[in-house]
């Protein structure tokens, strides 16, 4: 299955613009309060354990709940791995529009752990470390509980 990939400042066009685009952060939630794109939301696709990184069994169900299955959904994270796998989930669950951004937050690495293309904070773009609790993992938890 191919994903749609853009870059992240094809990713901000679109975020700026009237089309109704959401971005789902998939890294965990102490990534996400860390820094984030603003107005962006987290759903995680991987929690941090005690054993290390394991999948979120929630995460479609949560993303089933908070959006219909046309959405125009963007997928981030660190670097591209979580959101492309987060992607592939989201498109085998019957989500129709889904696209990748490119690069994650950080970049994506080249083999020896330089970073071959770089990703929305190196490119100079918006970063927050505010956000509003509808855009919080916690909140939208909730609504697929309920």
């Amino acid at each position: 299955m191919s994903i749609n990939r853009i870059s992240p400042e094809e990713t901000k066009e679109l975020l700026d613009g009237d089309e109704g685009q959401v971005y789902i952060d998939v890294r965990t939630v102490d990534e996400y309060e860390a820094a984030h794109i603003p107005g962006t939301k987290n759903i995680p696709v991987m929690e941090r354990g005690p054993g290390g990184m394991t999948p979120n069994p929630n995460f479609v169900g949560v993303v089933e709940a908070n959006f219909a299955k046309d959405a125009k959904i963007i997928t981030g994270c660190l670097r591209g791995g979580r959101s492309m796998r987060a992607a592939q989930m989201l498109i085998a669950s019957g989500f129709t529009d889904v696209t990748d951004m490119r690069g994650g937050f950080d970049g994506e690495m080249a083999p020896g752990g330089a970073i071959a293309y770089d990703g929305w904070s190196r490119r100079g773009l918006p970063v927050s470390s505010e956000s509003e609790p509808k855009n919080r993992y916690e909140e939208l938890a909730k609504k697929a509980s309920e």
